[in-house]
């Protein structure tokens, strides 16, 4: 078959791609900018990249028109709560508009339980756009899934900030909510099985976990996988904008995203039962499985996907990494060093390890109180981290910056920046001949973005003098030997 994925470069998409290619389907990506997609993913054989962006249905037009299914895989496009249902409804419109106009056959979309009177913005969105892609040319099958647990998903990473940084919480009274936790693994299991099963058009089904927990019991039986003792206590009296600060100080998530989040956790997400586990022969497993697998997963290196890669994690960049990829000279300050290269391999191998839990090779200190003072102002500071410990791609997170370009071949890293700044920010790594070029660029806004770049040029100096050293640094027996 012929499979349309959007999303392709989001938690979900970028998951079940590989299992689709594998099951010998093409498999064509919509993506908004081309930089995102993995290089060995654009020269696989049996995938086709196409540049559209829904919100722009003058774009839809490079969707080829023999598409057999779709998996519409597009969630708010935004953090903020003002225009994200504006955002969400726009893309669902145009997306039934092209796709009557196509040979498809069936339409799989990922929403989220909404049973319960009372829904938040984002749940009440979800179930607007299954009303506005029902469309009587395609059939469409909906699967509205539970709070979601795997490697990289937004809700595991929360649950690991607050269960392994607060030995002691005094949370918020939503944590009593209940919910039914499902694994990624069945998620990806549901989607790729229901394409072609003509028993599910225009059909949807509630998929969820075998258990009905409470956020707290979630994050106690977390505690209990990972070997730690912990205490919580729900207090009344927290409201939600205390909630959303609560999360925003404690874990990686943006302080926008917090108050999203809150909004949703103080839904029950319980699902109708049906027969779609029989039909599908997929048998969802326990919450405890599901966080046992996703560190298997970390602790082999092996994250396929992460929440905080998306484009909203902070707010500050805009969807399409062209527009960052060319880095201005007119009215910019610069610190640019370079350094001769002893070993090629491990200047590379280092470069593209930088930051994360490797840290930046100097003066990590001051670049963590850099991170504290950004995540004070309302930034996202250096939570984040990396999704792996030694590859980048375009659009990757990384702590504060943004990866808007890397190719080891061309040995060319460029990152942007999302902390808070009164101006705009890149840091590039470049090899030539011979030679590691880093380029530290800062385009100012206004009279405060001068001053702050005077007040912090003293602690460039060292900063990244010393990372460039240690980029290049030779090991000791290395020294030794010649």
């Amino acid at each position: 078959m012929k499979i349309l994925v959007t999303g392709s470069t989001g938690y979900i998409g970028k998951r079940i791609i590989p299992i689709l290619i594998n099951e010998g389907h093409h498999v064509v990506c919509a993506v908004r900018d081309t930089l995102r997609v993995d290089k060995i993913l654009s020269e696989d054989p049996n995938v086709s990249i196409v540049e559209a962006d829904f919100l722009k249905p003058e774009t839809l037009q490079n969707i080829p028109k023999d598409i057999d299914v779709a998996y519409y895989l597009i969630h708010s496009m935004s953090n903020t709560s003002k225009d994200f249902e504006k955002l969400e409804a726009t893309c669902a419109e145009n997306f039934e508009a092209y796709f009557s106009t196509t040979e498809v056959k069936q339409v799989i979309y990922l929403s989220g339980i909404t049973n319960d009177k009372n829904l938040s913005k984002h749940l009440q969105s979800r179930k607007n756009v299954e009303d506005l892609l029902a469309f009587d040319a395609y059939a469409l099958t909906i699967f509205k899934a539970g709070i979601i647990v795997g490697s990289g998903s937004s809700s595991f990473e929360i649950i690991r900030d607050l269960v392994e940084k607060l030995p002691v919480m005094i949370a918020p009274k939503w944590l009593n909510t209940k919910t039914q936790p499902l694994a990624v693994r069945d998620v990806l299991a549901f989607l790729s099985k229901a394409k072609g099963k003509e028993i599910l058009y225009n059909k949807s089904f509630d998929i969820f976990g075998p258990e009905v927990l409470t956020y707290k019991e979630m994050l106690l039986k977390f505690a209990e996988i990972r070997e730690l003792k912990r205490y919580i206590l729900t207090v009344p009296v927290m409201t939600p904008k205390l909630s959303s600060y609560w999360l925003y100080f404690v874990t990686s998530t943006s302080y926008k995203l917090a108050s999203s989040l809150v909004d949703s956790m103080g839904i029950e997400i319980i699902g109708n039962k049906s027969d779609i586990n029989t039909i599908l022969n997929v048998q969802p497993i326990s919450y405890r499985e599901a966080v046992e697998l996703a560190f298997e997963k970390i602790e082999q290196n092996s994250i396929v996907s992460s929440w905080k890669d998306s484009m909203v994690s902070s707010g500050r960049l805009q969807n399409n990494l062209h527009k960052y990829i060319n880095v201005p000279t007119y009215g910019c300050f610069t610190d640019f060093k370079e350094r001769k290269i002893v070993d090629m391999e491990r200047t590379v191998n280092r470069i593209w390890s930088i930051g994360g839990t490797t840290g930046w090779y100097y003066g990590t200190y001051l670049w963590k109180i850099r991170g504290h003072l950004d995540k004070l102002f309302g930034g996202i500071g250096l939570r984040r981290g990396r999704t792996h410990v030694s590859k980048l791609d375009a659009g990757d997170a990384l702590d504060f910056w943004r990866v808007i370009f890397s190719d080891r071949e061309e040995r060319k890293l460029l990152l942007y920046a999302e902390m808070k700044l009164p101006g705009e920010a890149w840091l590039e790594f470049k090899i030539e001949d011979g030679l590691l070029k880093q380029t530290a660029t800062f385009r100012p806004r206004g009279l405060a973005g001068r001053l702050y770049w005077y007040s912090v040029l003293p602690f460039h100096g060292f900063i990244f003098r010393g990372m460039i050293n240690k980029l290049v640094e030779v090991e000791d027996h290395q020294v030794v030997s010649t």
